[in-house]
C-alpha cells in the first residue's frame, strides 16, 4: 500500500545497485513505478538488471557504470539521470564494502578503500544531487547499518565509515531538511554476497548469504521495502529506521 504520496515516474538512482541491497532498491523502486538508474562498476551486471527491470515492469532503466570514489564520475552520474529524465525525485546512497579486520593488522590500503568508497562515495552522490532534490522536494536515502549504532568488537573502521553515514545522514538533515526529505536505514546483517574481505582465518570471510539461513538475518528484499516505505512519505517523517532480525538487541 503507497503512504503519502506516488513514485509512478519518479527519478531515483541507486547506486551499488549491481547486486545485493542496491539490486533489490532498484527492482523495489521500478515495481512501485518509478524509473532507475543503476550505479555500480560491473557494467554488465547492471546492463542485465536493467534488461530485467524494463521487462518486468513500465518503467525505464539506465545502467550507469560509476565509481563512486571518482567525484567526476558521480557528478556524470547526477547529470545523466537528470538529462535523461528531467529531475531526480530519490537518491539511494548505498555503495559500500568491509575489508580487512583488527586496526592492528589493518594495512593502509583497505583502511583507504573503505573510507573511499563508503564516506567520500556518499559525499560525492549526496553533494551532486542536493540541488535536484531540492527542486522536486524528493528523498535522500543512506544504507547505513547496525554497525554504526553500536560498539562493534571486529572491524573498527568498517564500522566508523557507518557512524559516518549515520552522522553525515543527520546532520545533512539538520541542514536542508525543509527542503527535501533525509532518511538513515540501519539494517543488521544482511542475507547477501556482501562479505568481509580479509585475510585474517579468525573472520569467516564468507558471503553473508553462506553465513546466515533464511530468517537468521535481514532480507536484501526488506532493506529494499524499507527504502520505498521512506520514499513515499511526503514530506517524510522517518528521519532514521532500523532492520534487525530478532535477537539481535539481546547480544548486547
Amino acid at each position: 500500500m503507497e503512504i503519502g504520496h506516488s513514485l509512478d515516474g519518479a527519478t531515483a538512482v541507486v547506486t551499488g545497485a549491481s547486486s545485493g541491497i542496491g539490486a533489490e532498491t532498484a527492482r523495489e523502486l521500478a515495481a512501485a513505478g518509478a524509473n532507475v538508474v543503476l550505479a555500480a562498476r560491473r557494467e554488465d551486471r547492471l546492463d542485465a538488471l536493467a534488461d530485467e527491470i524494463e521487462s518486468a515492469h513500465d518503467v525505464t532503466a539506465a545502467a550507469v557504470p560509476t565509481d563512486v570514489t571518482d567525484e567526476t564520475q558521480v557528478e556524470t552520474l547526477v547529470e545523466r539521470a537528470v538529462d535523461r529524465f528531467g529531475s531526480l525525485d530519490v537518491l539511494v546512497n548505498n555503495a559500500g564494502l568491509a575489508a580487512g579486520s583488527d586496526v592492528e593488522r589493518l594495512p593502509s590500503d583497505d583502511y583507504h578503500r573503505m573510507m573511499r568508497v563508503n564516506c567520500d562515495g556518499m559525499f560525492f552522490a549526496t553533494r551532486a544531487a542536493l540541488p535536484h532534490l531540492r527542486a522536486s522536494e524528493g528523498t535522500l536515502v543512506f544504507i547505513g547499518s547496525f554497525a554504526g549504532q553500536y560498539p562493534r568488537p571486529f572491524n573498527p573502521v568498517y564500522a566508523a565509515t557507518k557512524w559516518w553515514t549515520r552522522g553525515f545522514a543527520k546532520s545533512v538533515s539538520g541542514q536542508v531538511g525543509d527542503d527535501l526529505a533525509v532518511t538513515v536505514i540501519n539494517p543488521a546483517a544482511v542475507r547477501t554476497e556482501f562479505a568481509v574481505e580479509t585475510d585474517d582465518d579468525a573472520f569467516d570471510s564468507a558471503p553473508f548469504a553462506e553465513q546466515f539461513d533464511p530468517g537468521e538475518a535481514v532480507e536484501p528484499t526488506e532493506v529494499a521495502a524499507a527504502v520505498r516505505f521512506v520514499a513515499t512519505q511526503s514530506p517524510s517523517m522517518v528521519s532514521e529506521l532500523d532492520l534487525y532480525d530478532r535477537g539481535k538487541l539481546s547480544l548486547f
